[in-house]
């Protein structure tokens, strides 16, 4: 059995539609952003970088417990446990992993941003429109790198694997984002593709009930989401210790 700490993100929803697709047992263990969840001591244990997901494997390495945190890592883990979506011959394996790079460096913190200038900036005081123009451009341009690379293969590094799995959920929020995904023909068929396979839309579907894009956001809510220092971190994490005790 794996633990899933997860919270209705894109970066959650990758973990759900590789458990999904990979027909791994698993258990939710809900992550409340807002409220500070991350910082608990026993979460932190597992993520120390104090963000979800993360997966603890009560069945790894030698019948071991075994903890894994950022979801690129946990994709990696997962896809290597189960065999599946994960070439090991070493060319297709490069593939993947060059994709999967580029989703966790470029793709993923991209659309973030958008989604942070479209869905909780306007909780907050002051001009933001440059830096969501700047945001948008930049994830219209890595659609568009997408789109060059889907027209000459289905997938993106050839075969279905962890790398359109992670880049996915980041693409599915295009409507949000102000994106005509038609005017990126080949991303569109890849986008129609996936999201009708079965596990991917139960993986996505995991905890919709809890969705907000930042709606009814609290001030203490938006402080645990986005007023992230050490020092705020180190009294946060006292903060929750101290309510356990």
């Amino acid at each position: 059995m794996i633990d899933l700490y997860y919270s209705p993100t894109p970066n959650g929803w990758k973990i759900s539609i590789m458990l999904e697709e990979c027909c791994l047992p698993y258990k939710v263990i809900p992550v409340n952003l807002g409220a500070g969840d991350q910082f608990k001591p026993e979460f932190l244990s597992i993520s120390p970088n104090n963000k979800m997901p993360a997966i603890v494997d009560h069945d790894g390495p030698n019948k071991d417990d075994i903890s894994v945190f950022e979801s690129g890592a946990i994709l990696m883990y997962l896809g290597e446990k189960s065999g599946m979506f994960f070439s090991q011959k070493p060319k297709e394996r490069i593939k993947i992993l060059e994709w999967l790079f580029w989703q966790i460096g470029g793709l993923g913190p991209m659309a973030g941003q958008v989604s942070h200038f479209v869905n909780y900036a306007p909780n907050f005081p002051g001009d933001h429109s440059y830096s969501e123009t700047r945001y948008k451009n930049e994830y219209d341009r890595l659609l568009g790198i997408m789109n060059n690379i889907l027209s000459k293969r289905d997938y993106l590094a050839g075969d279905y694997s962890i790398a359109d799995i992670a880049s996915f959920p980041w693409v599915t929020a295009y409507k949000r984002y102000g994106v005509n995904l038609d005017s990126f023909t080949n991303v569109r068929k890849w986008f129609d593709k996936i999201k009708i396979r079965p596990a991917v839309r139960k993986g996505m579907d995991l905890g919709k009930e809890a969705r907000s894009f930042g709606q009814k956001m609290t001030k203490e809510n938006l402080e645990n989401m986005f007023g992230q220092t050490a020092e705020s971190i180190k009294e946060l994490t006292e903060k929750m210790k101290n309510n356990e005790d």
